[in-house]
């Protein structure tokens, strides 16, 4: 009996020094470690008790888009995604522009429950708050990977979310492009002194920026850029990604491409949906919009950038030159950028909110990005040759 309580009362201790060795925070002199970081939506979503009902919800979505634009593909998309997860509970018609309202009424229809949601591109919306812009495009701004990063990790959500809150809305990502094409044109612009006097078709921010630089810019809409750069209105016109510009034929009446598409690192889109109708949904219908969204943020990549690859190849085939600025010419262009932003943010405090907050997500990434730099997946012919960096 002696010997079997020794030998419990060994085993015992033992146990206790492998649990003081493996649990003590400070065994062996080491710092405590924690996992970085961790996933919220689980904090939000793990003890929610998940129920369905039959109860049938139909809903319009308007768009600024024609049924030949890839983003109505977004918006359609979007709408599928919905519909199979919950299992027809929400079905959402969507709709090309002009079926109900007019492109540029989009964000007004969604805003007052004309419909319950919509697809757009912010940067329409900028006469409503200069901000809206950051979250459509921003020239030297974030790329495809950058928005989706600060979108979904660096808080770029919530802002664009407050920002829209007063026009009773409720926003998701609606897919993004990535960047833009550069020029399309007939003079081969590579340095600044090329750009000067030229009459360009562009949008948005880089409209003003151009006009710093001595370019004469017209923002005309989409359907009237073919006649215009064939007419000799203007000299030089950008509209979107490879994959949109080549059904549009720009390739037939121009004999060069200007590049990088730097007033576009990526094109970011948009779903609206009324604050009332989406407050209306069960739980499980929120959450089902929510991850298609995302869904339809990832599809849209790969799917653009696959169509992007072709259309290049296309544009190619048919004769299209694509230069590229030298890089003291992009510098110069980087440089009135950043300062016409800077106004833009001591004039207006949300601009300076969301630009500071993907600035400094670029300044944190900075080093990440650098160190994993020289081993861009180039085809391995062209790696062997030296071409390590995008």
């Amino acid at each position: 009996m002696k010997r079997r309580l020794l030998k419990n009362s060994f085993s015992m201790v033992l146990a206790l020094v492998l649990f003081l060795f493996f649990m003590t925070p400070a065994h062996a002199g080491k710092k405590v470690r924690t996992k970085l970081g961790k996933d919220e939506r689980h904090e939000l979503w793990k003890n929610k008790k998940w129920t369905t009902s039959n109860k049938k919800y139909r809903w319009r979505m308007v768009t600024t888009w024609t049924p030949g634009l890839l983003f109505y593909d977004y918006a359609v998309h979007f709408a599928d995604s919905v519909r199979a997860a919950s299992g027809g509970r929400l079905d959402i018609t969507v709709y090309p522009a002009g079926a109900i309202v007019p492109a540029m009424e989009t964000f007004s229809a969604v805003s007052k429950g004309v419909v319950e949601a919509g697809h757009a591109w912010s940067g329409y919306w900028k006469g409503k708050n200069e901000a809206f812009v950051a979250f459509a495009s921003v020239p030297y701004g974030l790329d495809i990977e950058g928005y989706n990063i600060w979108l979904f990790a660096r808080g770029g959500m919530k802002m664009w979310n407050d920002l829209y809150a007063p026009y009773n809305l409720v926003v998701f990502p609606g897919g993004n492009g990535g960047q833009e094409m550069g020029l399309f044109s007939n003079k081969k612009a590579t340095k600044m002194e090329d750009f000067r006097g030229m009459r360009v078709r562009t949008v948005g921010w880089y409209m003003d920026i151009l006009t710093r630089l001595g370019v004469s810019v017209s923002p005309l809409p989409g359907g009237e850029v073919y006649l215009a750069l064939e007419r000799g209105v203007i000299d030089s016109a950008e509209f979107s990604t490879p994959a949109i510009d080549y059904p549009m034929g720009f390739q037939e009446i121009t004999k060069y491409v200007i590049e990088p598409g730097v007033h576009q690192p990526a094109v970011q889109c948009e779903i609206m949906i009324n604050k009332k109708a989406y407050e209306s949904l069960p739980e499980d219908l929120k959450a089902i919009i929510q991850i298609a969204a995302m869904e339809t943020q990832l599809w849209s990549e790969a799917w653009t950038e696959n169509l992007n690859a072709k259309a290049v190849q296309l544009f190619q085939k048919e004769g299209i030159q694509f230069v590229r600025m030298d890089d003291k010419t992009i510098i110069q262009f980087a440089k009135t950028a950043f300062k016409y932003m800077d106004e833009l943010a001591a004039k207006y405090p949300d601009v300076k909110k969301v630009l500071d907050s993907q600035e400094q997500f670029k300044r944190d990434f900075a080093p990440w990005r650098e160190m994993r730099g020289g081993v861009t997946p180039w085809p391995r012919e062209m790696f062997l040759k030296g071409k390590l960096y995008q």
